[in-house]
């Protein structure tokens, strides 16, 4: 699998109900999901967009910048979020970035079908 120990993570941006930007977790250095989905974003009206991601947005900078903080700085005003990161790194400090920055953070979208398709990344 191209994104190895990271969890294949999706990410969909929708304006004016219509899906217009897709992104998926890539092979680690590499854009996230979210990062991934506002990079081909073609517009840029982010305040009038809802981003859905199946899990938490990262909160810190690895080999890839925070998600958290890149979606706070773009503008969104409305986030949906299938699952809290299990990583101790993470848990829960990227739902509180967003939310400390005036966000809509909705939690638990799909969990019971993420939480099965992720399995084997979130128990270890």
């Amino acid at each position: 699998m191209l994104t190895q120990s990271n969890p294949p993570v999706g990410c969909v941006i929708v304006y004016k109900g219509e899906i217009i930007s897709r992104g998926h977790t890539q092979e680690p250095g590499k854009h996230h999901a979210e990062a991934m989905a506002i990079h081909n974003l073609q517009i840029l009206d982010y305040e009038n967009m809802s981003l859905f991601a199946t899990l938490e947005p990262c909160s810190f900078q690895g080999k890839t910048p925070s998600c958290a903080k890149t979606i706070v700085e773009k503008g969104f005003k409305e986030i949906y979020v299938g699952i809290i990161d299990p990583l101790p790194k993470n848990q829960g400090m990227g739902i509180k970035i967003l939310e400390d920055a005036g966000i809509k953070v909705e939690v638990g979208i799909l969990e019971k079908e993420i939480f099965k398709d992720l399995n084997e990344y979130l128990i270890k």
